[in-house]
């Protein structure tokens, strides 16, 4: 997909220390300080993690180049008031391939932010619910961090998640942690049954009207495989929910990284 650039824009988040100003058109030198495999097989997942580089929002992208190779457009998976700036990447291509490759200490270009972000000082005061299929975890976690480093200001918190297996589930050991945690309500799920596994099977839009959330002083972020956002949203309709509380990535050609049901 492509993305239009809108404008830059600087969030003043709790906990955020402010990072020196670069043109979001020339690529900045970073050092990949981890790179941890987090899904194998045919599609395989890496988290790749870099020094904050620029201000951000949850829900923009950046660009990751490598010196003749390629660059590729990513959302940035973590929360603007981390120290640090991580990124999902599926293998998926030539760009792709290259920065499953690189080891830590080695560098990469990153350029931006791009898109339009969330907007989270809109929701204060609401109740959040993310919900994500496989790889399209990464725009939500961030969500999910930020509002979790701003706890005080949301309500409720629901977090969906899941893959067509346990193997599949990206951030195993947060997600673990997440378990216990009495910040949020996490509910996990696997597309087929398979043996140890505790929490619910069926697809992601099942599971989301088996956890019903109420509409009311709510908003909703999903993403994911497409077929899944379309019965998502189609839950969350039934579920009492209007077109403009529902926010879906997905949904991007020139709009930006963020649309919502009055766009």
């Amino acid at each position: 997909f492509s993305l239009r650039f809108r404008g830059k824009k600087v969030l003043q988040a709790k906990q955020a220390e402010p990072v020196q100003e670069a043109n979001p058109y020339l690529p900045q030198s970073a050092k990949l300080l981890e790179i941890k495999s987090e899904v194998g097989g045919p599609r395989p997942i890496k988290r790749l993690k870099i020094g904050k580089c620029f201000e951000y929002r949850p829900g923009q992208c950046a660009m990751l180049s490598l010196p003749g190779v390629g660059e590729v457009m990513l959302a940035i998976s973590s929360s603007p008031t981390r120290k640090t700036m991580e990124f999902g990447i599926m293998k998926a291509g030539v760009a792709t391939a290259a920065l499953h490759g690189l080891s830590a200490g080695e560098y990469l270009g990153v350029r931006g932010p791009y898109g339009n972000g969330f907007p989270l000082e809109s929701w204060r005061g609401k109740n959040i619910v993310l919900i994500g299929g496989g790889i399209g975890i990464t725009p939500v976690w961030s969500i999910l961090q930020y509002v979790l480093d701003n706890r005080d200001q949301y309500g409720r918190l629901d977090f969906i998640y899941g893959a067509r297996s346990s193997a599949d589930l990206c951030y195993h050991e947060d997600l673990e942690q997440l378990q216990s945690s009495k910040e949020l309500s996490l509910h996990l799920s696997i597309d087929v049954e398979e043996p140890g596994w505790q929490g619910f099977t069926g697809f992601v839009p099942q599971n989301l009207i088996e956890v019903s959330p109420k509409a009311e002083g709510s908003v909703a972020v999903t993403c994911g495989p497409p077929i899944m956002i379309k019965f998502v949203i189609k839950n969350l309709i039934e579920l009492g929910f209007q077109p403009a509380q529902i926010f879906n990535p997905e949904m991007i050609v020139l709009r930006g990284p963020v649309i919502d049901g009055n766009r």
